[in-house]
């Protein structure tokens, strides 16, 4: 392949790579909207995602520990008996 050629398959790769992208995180962001997260309701092994005890999801070690969180749906936290701030107990 020439040089010339080299460039242009570079050059579209890319542009199909941070289309890719672009897609994805539209995704990511519409999801997001639509979910917020719960601290509080986790069961053990559950969680979604770090914290400030682990690095990884289903790492916490307890169930309903307030520094573990889960994705819901936005404004059902409080109906799950959760909070939406770390470390706090929902009612």
């Amino acid at each position: 392949m020439t040089r010339k050629g080299q460039l242009i398959s570079t050059a579209v790769t890319g542009l199909i790579a941070l289309g890719t992208l672009a897609v994805s995180t539209g995704a990511v962001a519409a999801d997001g909207a639509a979910k917020e997260k719960c601290y509080g309701i986790a069961k053990a092994g559950q969680n979604d995602c770090a914290s400030k005890a682990h690095g990884c999801q289903g790492q916490a070690k307890n169930d309903n520990d307030p520094g573990e969180w889960k994705y819901v749906a936005k404004g059902e936290c409080a109906a799950a008996g959760g909070s939406t701030e770390p470390g706090k107990q929902g009612s």
